[in-house]
C-alpha cells in the first residue's frame, strides 16, 4: 500500500507504501523517466512564446511610433496590427489551456468534481472531520452512520475474498509496540519524510509537497513557461521521489520556493520520524511507538503460527487494524491521515519454491500493468495477462502474481473501473536489495493516481531481521525421507586477530563477513590464498576494510542431514482501506438531471456488496395499513440481514427516491397496496411489481449476488415509474 509515505535513507530516498524498504545503500544515479511532452502541447507552448514576442515587439513599434509624433494613419495601422496580435495570442493561450486540462495536467475540473463529491460525503455524514466543535485536527476524520456500513462492508468483503477463501490465519495485535520490536524491523531509525521550517514562524512542511506544488502549479497556471522548461519541470516531477536531502533542498532553492502561508524563506530538508511515540507502564522507563502498520505483529508471532498451522508451508497470517502516522502536512482528505485502517497479509512460502496450486485460476486475467521498462521509457501502462506477465518474468514468481490477480478481482467486484486501475512496478531503485520484485495497485481519482495496495515479495527480510534481535530462530523446516549428503559453506572469522585490526567496529566486520553468500566467499578464499590480503566491503560501516588471511577461515564441509532448515520469503499484499473506499467514493459518484430537469441529483452507484444500505421501504401515503404492511416488510428483511431504512417522512416519493440515491441504496421498495409492492433498481430506476411477501426474499437475493437485476426483471411484472419518480 507503499502506497503513504516517504521514507528517507542516509543518502538515498526510497518509497514503499506499506513501509520504508529497511536498507542503507550509496546514491547512485539512475536513468531519468523520460517524460515525454504532448507534442501539441509542446508546439502550442513555442507558438504563444513566439507570439508573445510578436506582441512586446509590436507594443514597443507603437510606442515608438507616438513618441516620433508619426503620421496617425501609420499609428493606427501599427495598432491594428497589434490588436491582431494580441488576439492570436489569446487564442494560442485558450487552446494550450484546453490541451493541458483535456490532457490531466488542468485541475479545474478534477477540482470541481472532488469538490461535488466531498460535499456530498460530508453532507450525508459518510465522513466528517474529527473534533470538529474544536476547529479539528489535520488528518484526523469521523466515519459517520453511512461510512462506517460502508467500511465494514468492504472490510467484510476482503476477510471473504481473502482470510476465507485463502485459508488464512486471522491475528489482531495491540497498537502499541515497543521500540525494540520496531527497532529491529528498522522504523525507529528510518521510518522519515524529509521536512523544512519556516525559519520565522517555526511552521513545517513536507519538503516533497512543496516542490511537487510548485510544479504542478507552473505546469497548470504559467501558460508563458517555454516547452524546454515545462518539460524540465515534468522530469522533476517524474523523478523527484528519488531526491536525497540536498538534491531536494536543492531545487527548492532554485526555484524560490517560500513558505506558502508567510513567504518566509524555508530551512535545509531534513528527517522527521513520523511515529508518534509514548511509554509504557507508568515508570516511563519502556519505550514504545503506535504502529506504523500492522505486519510487525504478524513477524513476532511467526513461531507459533507456524507450529499452529502443523508446521506446514505456505501458510498466510492477516490482519486488519488501525495503524498511526505522525504526517507532517496532511491533506487530501481519507488519503493521507495520522490515523488508518491496514489490511495487511503475510504470506510465507518456500524461498526455493515459490509456485502457487492457485495460480490457474487468475492466469487468464488481463488488466492495466506498468512494467518498470515502459515507466522509463515514458511510455503508459498497457493491458497484459497476469499468466503471460509470470511466464515472460516481468513479475517475478507465481505466487506474487497470483495476489496480484486477486487484489485485481477484490478491487473491480468492490466497484473500482478497471479502466482506472493499473499496477505499477516499483523501479530498481525503489527497492531494496533483498526484495525480489514489488506492484502496487494504483487507482486514478482527482488527485491523480493513488497507490492504494502493494504487493511485494519481500524475500526473508522481515524473519531474519526479527530472529537476529530476539535470538529466537524464525525459521522453517523440510524433512528428506532419505538423508541427504550436502555441502556446507564453513565461514569462521578469526575473532582474535580482527579485534586487534579493526578494534570497535570488530563486531560489524565479523556479521559482514558471516552473511557473504557462497560466490562471495569463495572468491575472497582464492584471493586470499593468491594475494593474502583482499579488498571488503562493509555494509553497515559505509566502506572498504583491509581483510588478511589469519583474519577469515573459509572451507566447505560435507555433511549429511535430515532435514532442511531455512528462512521463509514472505510476499506481502498490504491494503490501504481508507484509500480504497475515498477512490470508490469517487468512482461510484455521478450526476442526473431531475425529472423537472431544473437540477442536477447526485447518486452514488455502489453494487449492493459495498452499499451503506441494501433497501429503503417506503410507505406511498401514511395510512395504517401501508404502516403495517411496512413493518412487515420490515421485519422480514432483517430477518434474512438485509440493511434497510424506513421512511415515512410525507414528503413526495420523488424526493424520498433522490435521498436514498444519494446515499448509494440499491433498491427501494415502495408499499402501495396491502398485497403487493413495487422494487426500484437504483441505477435504471426501473420497477417491477412484487408479492408483499416476495418482497425481501427478491431484495435479497440480488443484494448478496444470488441474482442479478436482469433476472428479477425478467422474472416479475414491470410497473411504470413515470408518476412516482424523479
Amino acid at each position: 500500500m507503499r502506497l503513504l509515505s516517504a521514507f528517507v535513507f542516509p543518502r538515498t530516498q526510497i518509497f514503499n507504501f506499506r513501509r520504508f524498504q529497511s536498507i542503507s545503500i550509496p546514491h547512485e544515479p539512475i536513468s531519468p523517466i523520460q517524460i515525454p511532452m504532448d507534442a501539441t502541447e509542446k508546439s502550442l507552448r513555442q507558438s504563444l512564446s513566439e507570439k508573445s514576442s510578436s506582441v512586446e515587439a509590436q507594443g514597443n513599434a507603437v510606442r515608438a511610433l507616438k513618441a516620433s509624433r508619426a503620421a496617425k494613419p501609420d499609428i493606427d495601422a501599427a495598432i491594428e496590427l497589434l490588436n491582431k496580435l494580441k488576439l492570436e495570442k489569446s487564442a494560442v493561450e485558450k487552446q494550450l489551456q484546453s490541451t493541458i486540462s483535456s490532457s490531466g495536467n488542468g485541475s479545474l475540473n478534477r477540482e470541481a468534481f472532488r469538490q461535488a463529491v466531498v460535499n456530498t460525503l460530508e453532507r450525508r455524514l459518510f465522513y466528517i472531520p474529527s473534533f470538529k466543535i474544536y476547529r479539528g485536527v489535520a488528518g484526523l476524520f469521523d466515519y459517520g452512520p453511512p461510512g462506517c456500513a460502508v467500511k465494514s462492508n468492504v472490510l467484510s468483503f476482503w476477510r471473504q475474498h481473502f482470510i476465507l477463501e485463502e485459508n488464512m490465519l486471522e491475528v489482531d495485535c495491540p497498537c502499541v509496540t515497543p521500540e525494540v520490536v520496531l527497532k529491529a524491523s528498522g522504523h525507529v531509525d528510518k521510518f522519515t519524510d524529509l521536512m523544512v521550517k519556516d525559519e520565522k514562524t517555526g511552521t513545517c512542511y513536507r519538503a516533497d509537497h512543496l516542490l511537487k506544488d510548485y510544479c504542478t502549479e507552473k505546469l497548470e497556471k504559467d501558460l508563458t513557461i517555454s516547452a524546454e522548461k515545462a518539460a524540465e519541470l515534468k522530469e522533476v516531477l517524474a523523478v523527484m521521489e528519488d531526491f536525497n536531502s540536498e538534491e531536494l533542498g536543492a531545487k527548492i532553492k532554485e526555484y524560490g520556493i517560500t513558505a506558502p502561508d508567510t513567504k518566509n524563506p524555508l530551512s535545509d530538508p531534513y528527517p522527521f520520524n513520523l511515529m508518534f511515540q509514548t511509554s509504557i507502564g507508568p515508570s516511563g522507563l519502556i519505550p514504545g511507538y503506535m504502529r506504523p502498520e500492522t505486519a510487525q505483529g504478524i513477524f513476532v508471532n511467526f513461531k507459533d503460527l507456524y507450529y499452529y498451522n502443523g508446521r506446514k508451508l505456505p501458510f498466510a497470517a492477516a490482519q486488519i487494524g488501525q495503524a498511526f502516522r505522525n504526517e507532517i502536512s496532511p491533506r487530501q482528505g481519507l488519503l493521507r491521515v495520522r490515523e488508518f485502517t491496514l489490511a495487511e497479509i503475510e504470506h510465507f512460502v518456500d524461498p526455493e519454491n515459490k509456485s502457487h496450486p492457485k495460480f490457474s485460476d487468475v492466469a487468464n486475467l488481463e488488466f492495466l500493468m506498468f512494467p518498470r521498462e515502459e515507466q522509463m521509457s515514458g511510455q503508459s501502462a498497457k493491458k497484459l495477462c497476469i499468466g503471460e506477465a509470470v511466464a515472460k518474468g516481468t513479475v517475478n514468481n507465481e505466487t506474487l502474481g497470483y495476489f496480484i490477480g486477486r487484489v485485481y478481482l477484490f478491487l473491480t467486484r468492490l466497484g473500482i473501473d478497471k479502466e482506472r486501475l493499473r499496477f505499477r512496478q516499483h523501479l530498481a531503485n525503489e527497492m531494496a536489495h533483498y526484495a525480489a520484485d514489488c506492484w502496487d495497485a494504483e487507482i486514478e481519482s482527482s488527485y491523480g493516481w493513488i497507490e492504494c495496495v502493494g504487493v511485494a515479495d519481500r524475500s526473508a527480510y522481515d524473519l531474519r531481521a526479527h530472529s537476529d534481535k530476539s535470538g529466537v530462530a524464525l525459521v522453517a523446516e523440510e524433512k528428506y525421507a532419505e538423508p541427504k549428503e550436502v555441502e556446507k559453506l564453513v565461514i569462521n572469522p578469526v575473532k582474535k586477530e580482527l579485534g586487534l585490526a579493526f578494534k570497535g567496529t570488530q563486531k560489524n566486520v565479523v556479521e559482514s563477513l558471516e552473511a557473504m553468500n557462497e560466490q562471495e566467499a569463495m572468491e575472497m578464499k582464492a584471493t586470499l590464498e593468491s594475494k593474502g590480503e583482499v579488498e571488503f566491503y562493509v555494509c553497515t560501516l559505509g566502506k572498504n576494510v583491509s581483510i588478511k588471511k589469519n583474519m577469515v577461515s573459509i572451507s566447505k564441509e560435507k555433511k549429511k542431514e535430515h532435514q532442511r532448515v531455512f528462512t521463509p520469503s514472505v510476499i506481502e499484499p498490504s491494503f490501504g482501506i481508507g484509500r480504497i473506499i475515498y477512490c470508490l467514493y469517487e468512482h461510484c459518484f455521478s450526476t442526473r438531471p431531475s425529472k423537472a430537469g431544473d437540477e442536477q441529483l447526485n447518486v452514488f452507484r455502489f453494487p449492493p456488496l459495498v452499499a451503506p444500505i441494501k433497501c429503503t421501504v417506503f410507505p406511498l401515503v401514511q395510512n395504517q395499513q401501508f404502516e403495517e404492511a411496512t413493518k412487515v416488510i420490515s421485519k422480514e428483511l432483517t430477518s434474512v440481514g438485509i440493511s434497510h431504512k424506513i421512511d415515512i417522512t410525507g414528503t413526495s416519493i420523488g424526493k424520498r427516491y433522490a435521498r436514498t440515491d444519494e446515499l448509494g441504496v440499491p433498491f427501494a421498495i415502495t408499499v402501495d397496496s396491502e398485497t403487493s409492492v413495487t422494487i426500484r433498481e437504483r441505477d435504471s430506476k426501473d420497477q417491477i411489481r412484487v408479492s408483499l411477501k416476495e418482497a425481501a426474499s427478491v431484495v435479497s437475493s440480488v443484494a448478496e449476488g444470488k441474482m442479478t437485476w436482469q433476472d428479477v426483471w425478467a422474472s416479475f411484472p414491470h410497473h411504470s415509474s413515470a408518476a412516482a419518480d424523479e
